[in-house]
């Protein structure tokens, strides 16, 4: 493995991987390392660049998280964000303190003092905050570059130094130049621009192969980009060794099963073992309602049917599933980032499990996994297909999942795909899909009181699926689903649109 041309410090972002990403975009090869990363680990690296991600904490916290202060002696460019700032403030004598209200969502930025670091950025220009703590006062040797409405030193550099701080995320697709910033730096760093999703796929490929051998290995598909992609990269690396196999949990959409058996049988070629379960899961789940609960026993359950299959052929030593970098730093299994939700194919594998994992995608977001796909020859229908979680349709009903929530959610469901498809919507969006909320609402339908079901419709904009905006969908189109979906589903009375943005929401509601 080449040097990193840009090491992160991760302190517990749920941002930290999009900076390595961005720059990745430009690139520029990044690798991250925990925050407490021993001066000698970052040496071996051999880092053009440094940059100490956001984080939870406070540098005042009794368990506050610090860097090894020799990464300040190395004589490299470094870049603070968020709590990384704070961090280079506190280190510089500055004071850091908790600011009179929290601020989260878009700000404007004016920019104080034109430098290398701003070039191309546009004065007044939207970036994203997410923080509690701020800095009251400019450390010794820095000097103001841009301020904010609520933060007086926004962005300050030690420019003899090379050292630079902001109080944003500029690896989130909602500060608009984020990208241009963090290019700047790379460029400060003096960094190539030769890193490419080819070169990740070669990579993957070779390293899949030295670790496979002679044995073999069970893929788990769901019809998914992910796990597609998954599944071509071995189809590649080990085509021989190679076993794919898809669950249906009783948690699929209507039709979903059979989609996707003819989805890698006819489009990908692959031959595909298909297993019903749905009996099992469901059974399993009933009575449960805490979502982390679902997420677990579904977890669980999965790596028990893949066991119970590989039982049936010989030398499976392997488990390959399409695990992201989202699934992993939400279920806080890197770095120092709290657990937002515990993704079924993270948090909810049971320690008894005896495979060992193969996840080519682990580090790499949704949108570079497309690229990937493409990169490989996947058709851009099974590319771009919207995502659907591993849970399925459990993590879309709130509460107890049992038949009659999931009837009248797949009901649902498929009226408001087929009225994203049929007015060019879908492919314009993210991610489209109900919720059942379980919760029952008056109302009056040919002079009778009724006192029915309420659905949530969710769409969402963009592009990697750890910051997302709601979907300024057409009245009109949200009229007709609202319609459809009263009139033709017996049990709904409700329909109501969710307008939250991720953060401070997520994409799904559980």
């Amino acid at each position: 493995m080449k040097n990193a041309d840009i090491l992160v410090l991760d302190f517990g972002s749920q941002y930290t991987q999009l900076i390595a990403r961005r720059l990745r975009e430009q690139g520029v090869y990044t690798e991250l390392v925990p925050f407490n990363a021993s001066i000698d680990t970052i040496k071996a690296k051999n880092p053009k660049g440094i940059i100490l991600s956001g984080g939870p904490a406070s540098v005042y916290d009794e368990n506050a998280y610090f860097c090894d202060d020799g990464i300040f002696a190395l004589g490299l460019p470094i870049l603070g964000i968020c709590y990384g700032m704070q961090l280079i403030a506190y280190k510089n004598g500055a004071n850091v303190a908790p600011a009179s209200h929290k601020e989260y969502g878009k700000a404007n930025i004016e920019i104080i003092k034109e430098c290398e670091f701003m070039s191309g950025v546009v004065d007044n220009s939207i970036v994203w905050m997410s923080h509690s703590d701020k800095v009251n006062e400019l450390p010794k040797g820095f000097e103001v570059i841009a301020k904010s409405q609520n933060s007086e030193f926004c962005v300050f550099g030690d420019f003899e130094r090379k050292i630079y701080a902001m109080q944003f995320h500029p690896e989130v697709a909602h500060s608009e130049f984020g990208s241009v910033m963090l290019k700047n730096f790379a460029k400060i760093c003096g960094c190539d621009s030769t890193w490419n999703m080819g070169s990740f796929a070669k990579t993957q490929i070779q390293a899949i192969r030295e670790k496979v051998g002679n044995d073999k290995v069970l893929c788990a598909v769901s019809g998914g980009v992910d796990s597609s992609v998954v599944a071509a990269l071995l189809a590649t690396a080990v085509p021989e060794n190679l076993i794919v196999v898809f669950v249906d949990n009783g948690l699929l959409r209507t039709n979903e099963a059979k989609q996707v058996e003819e989805m890698f049988k006819l489009k990908l070629g692959v031959n595909l073992i298909s297993i019903d379960a749905s009996e099992l899961f469901l059974s399993r789940l009933k009575g449960v309602r805490d979502p982390e609960k679902k997420r677990k026993i579904i977890g669980e359950t999965f790596i028990e049917v893949f066991d119970n299959e590989a039982k049936k052929h010989t030398n499976v030593k392997y488990l390959a599933q399409g695990t992201l970098y989202t699934d992993i730093i939400e279920s806080s299994v890197v770095g120092a980032s709290k657990t937002i939700k515990s993704h079924h194919n993270v948090g909810g594998l049971p320690e008894w499990m005896k495979f060992e994992l193969i996840e080519p995608l682990r580090e790499i977001f949704k949108d570079e996994v497309r690229a990937l796909g493409l990169e490989l020859g996947l058709s851009r229908d099974v590319v771009f297909r919207h995502p659907f979680p591993g849970p399925g349709l459990a993590i879309r009903i709130m509460g107890e999942v049992d038949e009659l929530s999931l009837e009248l959610l797949r009901k649902a469901d498929v009226i408001l795909q087929q009225e994203l498809k049929s007015s060019g919507w879908y492919d314009k969006t993210w991610q489209a899909f109900c919720v059942l909320l379980n919760v029952s609402s008056v109302g009056v339908m040919g002079d009778n009181r009724t006192y029915e079901n309420a659905v949530c419709i969710r769409v969402v904009d963009a592009s990697d699926g750890m910051t997302a905006s709601f979907s300024r969908l057409p009245y009109d189109l949200l009229e007709n689903c609202s319609r459809r979906i009263i009139n033709e589903v017996s049990g709904i009375n409700r329909v109501v649109y969710d307008i939250s943005s991720k953060p401070p929401a997520t994409i799904e509601w559980e």
